[in-house]
């Protein structure tokens, strides 16, 4: 089983410039410091996460693996 990058993730936001609040907007996560958890492996993105990330993150959903 493939494990799920989250360095990818947060080293592509900020490639992009994308604010922790903006990526927050994004996804209909209430706030930048929940998406924060997201992003740092404390709450697991979910499998319906994983379409509109690759989408905001101008990447493939396999670029997470």
């Amino acid at each position: 089983m493939k494990s799920f990058n989250l360095s990818y993730i947060k080293q592509r936001r900020k490639q992009l410039r994308l604010t922790l609040q903006e990526m927050a907007d994004f996804m209909g996560i209430k706030n930048a410091s929940t998406y924060m958890k997201y992003e740092s492996g404390v709450y697991a993105f979910k499998a319906e996460h994983l379409p509109p990330l690759s989408k905001v993150l101008k990447c493939n959903i396999t670029d997470f693996f």
